[in-house]
């Protein structure tokens, strides 16, 4: 019986880490706008707050240091609850976290132009990225 072996992997993915912050009294999501991504194109405007992935960065700490500075929130992560691979640009690997703010206030940083508290269904009319069914399915059921 011969082995069959897995191709090799030459492009190694580019790791996003998004924060999906929740606010449960208001029932919104926090979203920002900048003008364009170098990974996502020009076109790129709203979006989830969130950093990519560091070598030897431990993911809880790096996501709660990169979303205070990108929003001026303290967050409380909660867990991964979705990734995929971005149609746009099959090197970005996108794993999303939700998150509740637990101080802290809301001030724009990084490339971040604009943040905004959003209803759930505002969220994919606002995105020129795109979004995918079971992430929109989970965001409208935190209505």
């Amino acid at each position: 019986m011969k082995i069959m072996e897995e191709p090799k992997n030459t492009t190694p993915f580019h790791v996003l880490l998004l924060g999906i912050i929740f606010d449960p009294a208001k029932r919104k999501i926090l979203i920002g706008r900048k003008d364009g991504d170098p990974e996502l194109g020009p076109g790129f405007t709203w979006g989830f707050p969130g950093t990519e992935l560091f070598y030897g960065k431990e993911i809880h700490m790096l996501l709660k240091e990169k979303l205070k500075e990108k929003t001026g929130y303290d967050i409380n992560n909660l867990g991964a609850i979705f990734t995929k691979v971005y149609p746009e640009n099959q090197k970005l690997l996108a794993v999303y976290f939700l998150c509740e703010v637990i101080g802290g206030k809301l001030r724009p940083g990084g490339f971040f132009k604009e943040m905004e508290w959003v209803d759930p269904e505002e969220i994919e009319k606002r995105f020129t990225t795109s979004f995918h069914p079971r992430l929109k399915e989970y965001i409208m059921n935190l209505k």
